[in-house]
């Protein structure tokens, strides 16, 4: 029987599960709060700290390394990479760690880790669907400055997941199927697959505003906002994707908090909250004219799609599109899982990565 190891460190957590198969035998995540990880100077630093706790969850579930068919982690900021799997090499670790596409996020230890707990047993180590995988079309790249191209960075693990499995509970291939996915979370990202591709994407420094994030801002306001004298790059960098959103009007991140605001008679919370819906419903919108608005279904999934206002006041908006499901949640463990599971059985087949 085929087990696999996952691992997905995120900016205040590791997690790990345990697959046989398609079912999870367990998942865990164990939280790090900012005092455990002030020691730290770089995301790297962190390495040896999330290595020992995938050992002591692993010890404390009676699971040993040589139990397992393989190891997959969550894939980070590679550039160049496409969707799918990639067989962690020390091309792909090199690049990670020292070359990464935009900023030295989390993910990208998830390799390492991987390929670490494997190397010893003789086990082969995956990523899949990185956070930066790249299949949008030329024409969607273009912007109205010469120096600036649009790239793909965004929930792409989750929501390809999602368009796979929706294709098969309509009995579709997902390379016959057209979807726009949405995930929406702290940030909010949308993607548009076609003929098995992701061809285009919206990443969530242009799409809508979110629980954290600020989302496509007027651009000459924003300029005036980075040159005004009041902020560097780091400290505006922070606000707009970590202060900003619903943190920006009501000081938490909490969508919940908010929604009760509004139930409590709070109209601002209700105006924001249409507002952040609205954007979502917008930029669907935007992605279905690249495919002459010819789109099979539209999904919802991340943990904002747990809420029936979202999911209806969105749906109002978009239905007359497609039809509109959710799959609630992040998914992340089981997308790694059921990625890494297709290449074992032969279904798919990794990549090298070559830098």
């Amino acid at each position: 029987m085929i087990k696999i190891l996952v691992i997905n460190p995120g900016s205040t957590s590791t997690k790990v599960a345990v697959y046989e198969e398609e079912t999870c035998r367990f998942t865990e995540s164990v939280d790090h709060d900012q005092e455990s990880l002030a020691p730290f100077p770089t995301i790297y630093d962190q390495y040896e700290m999330r290595a020992g706790v995938v050992r002591e969850v692993l010890k404390r579930h009676g699971f040993q390394m040589a139990d397992f068919t393989a190891v997959a982690g969550r894939g980070g900021l590679l550039p160049g990479a496409r969707t799918g799997a990639y067989l962690v090499t020390q091309p792909l670790l090199d690049t990670l760690r020292h070359r990464p596409q935009n900023s030295h996020h989390v993910s990208n230890i998830g390799a390492a880790l991987a390929w670490d707990l494997a190397r010893p047993q003789g086990l082969p180590a995956y990523i899949y669907d990185p956070v930066t995988a790249d299949e949008m079309e030329p024409v969607v790249r273009i912007t109205g400055l010469k120096e600036i191209e649009r790239r793909s960075q965004g929930h792409i693990l989750n929501m390809r997941a999602a368009a796979i499995k929706k294709a098969r509970e309509f009995g579709r291939d997902y390379r016959d199927l057209t979807s726009i996915v949405a995930h929406l979370g702290g940030g909010i990202t949308l993607s548009l697959h076609h003929g098995g591709r992701i061809i285009d994407m919206i990443s969530d420094d242009e799409g809508p505003f979110s629980p954290e994030r600020s989302g496509g801002l007027p651009g000459f306001q924003l300029l005036a906002l980075a040159t005004d004298g009041r902020y560097d790059y780091e400290t505006l960098f922070r606000k707009i994707s970590r202060q900003a959103g619903l943190m920006s009007h009501f000081g938490t991140n909490d969508a919940r908090a908010v929604i009760k605001m509004m139930e409590d008679g709070d109209q601002r919370a209700a105006l924001v909250l249409e507002a952040m819906c609205l954007n979502v419903a917008k930029n669907i919108a935007k992605l279905a004219v690249v495919v002459c608005g010819r789109v099979d279904h539209i999904i919802l999934t991340g943990g904002l799609s747990a809420s029936a206002l979202f999911r209806d006041w969105i749906t109002e908006r978009v239905s007359f599109l497609a039809p509109v499901s959710a799959i609630p949640g992040e998914n992340e463990m089981e997308a790694l899982a059921l990625g890494v599971l297709r290449v074992l059985r032969g279904q798919e087949t990794a990549r090298a990565y070559q830098g």
